[in-house]
């Protein structure tokens, strides 16, 4: 399966479905992506702009990572 064919039977689940996709599998994916060291500057803009569209502001996010052992998604 090619990646564009991925993304789009993604696109296609409904917005429980996606949510229930994401937390499973970004986990997983992110060990993997955490590698190489150039992919979180390439993804922490893509994080600050779904915060952004969120509403959250970066403060409270920050308020919740400490209220959370510190870690944003960290074990």
């Amino acid at each position: 399966m090619s990646s564009e064919e991925l993304q789009a039977a993604v696109m296609a689940l409904s917005t429980e479905e996606k949510q229930q996709f994401i937390l499973t599998t970004l986990p997983d994916l992110a060990k993997e992506a955490m590698e190489d060291p150039t992919f979180m500057m390439q993804l922490l803009p893509v994080f600050l702009g779904i915060v952004k569209e969120s509403g959250l502001d970066i403060q409270q996010l920050l308020q919740f990572a400490a209220m959370n052992g510190g870690a944003l998604g960290g074990e």
